[in-house]
């Protein structure tokens, strides 16, 4: 039985190794709950940007292991 945690750290993982700017969405029960972006550049690395949709907050992490914790705290 593998981890949510790790499934969601896999998916943002993959977000990362494709590279540019990229969007996710992770659902609850079929709603979106939190829209992720990554974004990589030469001036400010990678950044995570999560943008909580029912709290209508955005948030920037440069640690994918904070971004995966809260977006597990949303889904779970």
């Amino acid at each position: 039985m593998e981890s949510h945690l790790v499934r969601i750290i896999n998916r943002l993982e993959a977000m990362a190794t494709d590279g540019g700017t990229l969007k996710r969405n992770f659902e609850r029960d079929g709603l979106v709950v939190a829209e992720v972006a990554y974004n990589h550049d030469e001036e400010n690395g990678s950044v995570f940007t999560l943008r909580d949709v029912a709290a209508r907050e955005t948030y920037t992490f440069d640690s994918i292991d904070l971004i995966a914790m809260e977006i597990y705290e949303l889904l779970y």
